[in-house]
C-alpha cells in the first residue's frame, strides 16, 4: 500500500494542553522534578526516559514539546522516531558526527547547498578528521567507486539544490547498505511528497525552516530514523545533540507544530504553480530545471518515488545565460513588478529569488560549481502562492521579455 504521510500524521495520538485545550500545552521548563531521589539515577543511566515512564530530565536532552514534535516528523517521514533541533544544519551535523569517528569516510552528492558543501569540505575533515569524497550523485558507477572499507555514510538531497538532481534513493539505499553504511537523506527540498525511508533511507534530516515552516520566520531542523538512532542521539555521554547542544525551544516546537496540518495543502499549491511556471518556460525554448517535466532527466524516476497527490515540488531553476541577466531578471522581478523577493531560502508562502552561483551556493569554487552543474546565470525560484497564477506568470514574462530572454 502507497505510504501516505498525512493519513500517518494524523494517526498520532493527539496532544491536548494541560486544561483540555485542543492544541497541546507549552512545557518551557528547563528541568523536570521526579517524584523520589531513586528515579533520577534511572534517568542518567538511560533506564528511564520520555518513553519509559514518562520522565524528562533537562531541556538539553528531551522536552516534552519537542519530543512531540519529533512524533509528528516521524509520522510524516514514516520512521520509528524523530526530534527536532535548533537548525538544518545542526540536524546534518549531529548526524554525521554521530554516525562517523576520526578517520571515516563519508560520499556525499556534489551537488548540494552552500553550507552543507562547507560543513563537508572544510569543517569535517579540519575539525573532526572525518573526510568526504563527492561524487555525481545520479552516477551510481560513480558513487560505487567511491566506496572503500571507511565509508560509514552516503549523504544527498533527495532534489539537489538548486540544480534540481533526483537521488535514485532505492539503489543509493542498497549501495549503501552493501557496505554496511547508513544513507542519509535532506528532504528539504520535497517534505510530504517524498518519503525517503520508504526507499530504504536510514537516517532523514530537515531544515523545518523551510517547507515545514512555511513563513520564513523560524530556524529549526530535524532528524527523523530508528528509536536507536534518536536514542543514541541524546545519549548523556556520547550523544551528538546531547552534548554539542543545538536544543530547540518549546515555544519553536508548538509553533511548528500548528504548521504541520497544513503542510499537505500547501505543498500541493506550491508544486501546482511551480509545474505551470515551468510548462510555460519550456513551451518558450528556455532552459528550464523541473523534475516535474517529462523532458527532466529524472522525471521518470521521481514520478516512481513520489507520494501520490503532492506534485513534484515547488522549486524551479532557469538559467538566464549570464550572472549579470540573472540579476537584472531578479530586479526587475522584485523592484517593478512587485513578484516575490530577492533574498536566499525557500518554502515561503511568497516567492524567493536567488541567483544561486553567487549566493546559496558561492562556498563552492568555479571548478566546484561547473562539476554540480551550477551555472553563473542559474536562478533558483521557490515559487509562492499569494495572487492569481494568472497575474504571477503575467509578471514572470513581462521581466523575461525585458531581459530579451523572449
Amino acid at each position: 500500500m502507497p505510504f501516505d504521510p498525512v493519513h500517518s500524521l494524523s494517526k498520532v495520538r493527539h496532544e491536548f494542553g494541560e486544561h483540555g485545550g485542543v492544541n497541546m500545552s507549552i512545557e518551557a521548563s528547563t528541568t523536570y522534578t521526579v517524584m523520589a531521589a531513586e528515579t533520577m539515577p534511572e534517568i542518567f543511566q538511560g533506564h528511564m526516559g520520555p518513553d519509559q515512564g514518562g520522565c524528562y530530565l533537562y531541556g538539553r536532552h528531551f522536552n516534552p514539546t519537542v519530543y512531540v514534535l519529533g512524533r509528528y516528523l516521524a509520522a510524516i517521514e514514516g520512521t520509528e522516531a524523530g526530534y527536532a533541533t535548533s537548525s538544518g544544519i545542526s540536524a546534518i551535523a549531529c548526524s554525521i558526527m554521530q554516525l562517523c569517528s576520526p578517520g571515516d569516510e563519508i560520499i556525499a552528492s556534489n551537488a548540494i547547498y552552500g553550507g552543507t558543501f562547507a560543513l563537508f569540505k572544510e569543517f569535517f575533515p579540519q575539525k573532526t578528521g572525518i573526510t568526504v569524497k563527492f561524487v555525481d550523485i545520479a552516477n551510481l558507477d560513480e558513487v560505487k567507486a567511491a566506496i572503500t572499507d571507511k565509508t560509514k555514510a552516503i549523504y544527498t538531497e533527495s532534489i539537489s539544490n538548486p540544480t534540481m538532481v533526483v537521488a535514485d534513493l532505492p539503489n543509493l539505499a542498497d549501495l549503501a547498505h552493501g557496505c554496511d553504511a547508513k544513507l542519509v537523506v535532506d528532504n528539504t527540498f520535497s517534505p510530504m511528497l517524498l518519503s525517503p525511508a520508504q526507499h530504504g533511507a536510514d537516517i532523514v534530516v530537515h531544515s523545518l525552516t523551510k517547507f515545514m515552516g512555511g513563513g520564513s520566520d523560524i530556524i529549526a531542523g530535524g532528524v527523523c530514523a530508528s528509536k536507536e538512532f534518536i536514542t543514541e542521539l541524546m545519549d548523556l555521554h556520547t550523544g551528538a545533540i546531547m552534548l554539542l547542544g543545538p536544543t530547540m525551544d518549546p515555544r519553536v516546537a508548538f509553533d511548528l507544530s500548528l504548521r504541520l496540518p497544513h503542510l499537505g495543502l500547501r505543498m500541493r499549491e506550491h508544486s501546482r504553480r511551480a509545474m505551470y511556471f515551468a510548462e510555460q518556460l519550456e513551451s518558450l525554448g528556455l532552459d528550464v530545471s523541473y523534475p516535474g517535466l517529462t523532458s527532466h532527466p529524472q522525471h521518470g524516476l521521481l514520478a516512481s518515488l513520489v507520494n501520490d497527490g503532492f506534485g513534484f515540488g515547488g522549486l524551479f531553476a532557469v538559467d538566464l545565460g549570464t550572472t549579470e541577466r540573472a540579476f537584472e531578471f531578479m530586479n526587475d522581478l522584485q523592484q517593478n513588478e512587485g513578484f516575490g523577493f530577492l533574498a536566499v531560502s525557500l518554502g515561503y508562502f511568497d516567492t524567493l529569488m536567488s541567483c544561486s552561483a553567487s549566493s546559496t551556493s558561492s562556498e563552492l569554487t568555479e571548478e566546484e560549481l561547473k562539476e554540480a552543474g551550477i551555472a553563473p546565470g542559474l536562478v533558483r525560484v521557490s515559487i509562492g502562492y499569494t495572487g492569481t497564477l494568472k497575474d504571477r506568470w503575467a509578471q514572470f514574462e513581462r521581466a523575461l521579455t525585458r531581459v530579451g530572454m523572449i
